[in-house]
């Protein structure tokens, strides 16, 4: 299982920084493609994704996307008043056949994957972006690594046992200060690049140290729903990892605070 994970790592890290380092067109359609399948995986959880409330949610999800990559982003919330009023309409009018808690899940799927992942693409496009979006995999993955090799080495007081009870106060500290050293060491190699910050480094820190916290709180997060609902994963996409929302759910938390972070700092 070891070698099936970390076979799936290599591909799935090789994929990510071409998608990264090309930016435009092709993240554009990789972020586009992971929303979608993300959003299949928590439609599935409760049986509507392959059902109209679940196809009004992928719609709502391509039409975000593109207004997004076309630069009329501002009409977002229009969008989010329109979907939702789509989707109340659906409900009513074939009532009884799907419940209310299902149709919920439709609109917050939209909004904790489409929305929530689209400040990738957001944070690429920004002045110093090809630089800044790395950030996010620092503060999400090398945060989840770092937690994973203190947590296994010396961790032994459990955070949240009845969720995660392999999760412990040591890892969440070690994921914390392993995120802050590398987003340190990737500031002073690129310094020159990330000219947003006063002080890159100082910068940089502190944002692999909040997104660290942010990141496992997106674990979490998805690890309860998945115990909700009596699932070990969200799909076999991955092997090794599970589905998407099991690889990409610290990232789905950890982008748009490294977005609006890189704003304020």
């Amino acid at each position: 299982m070891f070698w099936v994970r970390f076979r799936s790592s290599c591909i799935l890290a090789v994929c990510a920084v071409l998608a990264l380092i090309l930016g435009g067109k092709v993240l554009f359609g990789v972020i586009l493609l992971i929303s979608l399948i993300g959003m299949m995986e928590m439609y599935r959880v409760m049986g509507i994704h392959r059902a109209v409330p679940g196809v009004i949610g992928y719609l709502a999800c391509i039409i975000f996307d593109f207004l997004l990559f076309f630069g009329q982003g501002a009409y977002g919330m229009e969008l989010l008043i329109a979907f939702f009023l789509i989707l109340m309409l659906g409900y009513v009018f074939t009532f009884p056949k799907y419940r209310s808690e299902q149709i919920t899940m439709v609109f917050f799927g939209f909004f904790y994957v489409a929305v929530m992942l689209s400040y990738v693409f957001r944070l690429r496009e920004c002045e110093s972006g090809a630089y800044l979006v790395w950030l996010i995999f620092i503060g999400s993955w090398g945060s989840d690594t770092c937690a994973y090799l203190v947590g296994r080495s010396i961790g032994k007081h459990k955070i949240v046992p009845n969720l995660s009870p392999k999760k412990s106060l040591e890892g969440c500290i070690g994921g914390m200060a392993g995120a802050a050293v590398l987003g340190a060491v990737f500031a002073a190699v690129f310094s020159a690049q990330l000219k947003t910050f006063s002080s890159p480094v100082l910068s940089c820190a502190l944002i692999g140290a909040v997104s660290s916290v942010i990141s496992q709180l997106g674990d979490w997060a998805a690890s309860a729903i998945k115990r909700n609902h009596d699932v070990k994963d969200y799909g076999k996409l991955i092997p090794g990892h599970g589905g998407v929302m099991d690889r990409f759910d610290s990232v789905i938390f950890t982008a748009p605070v490294i977005y609006y972070l890189a704003q304020l700092l």
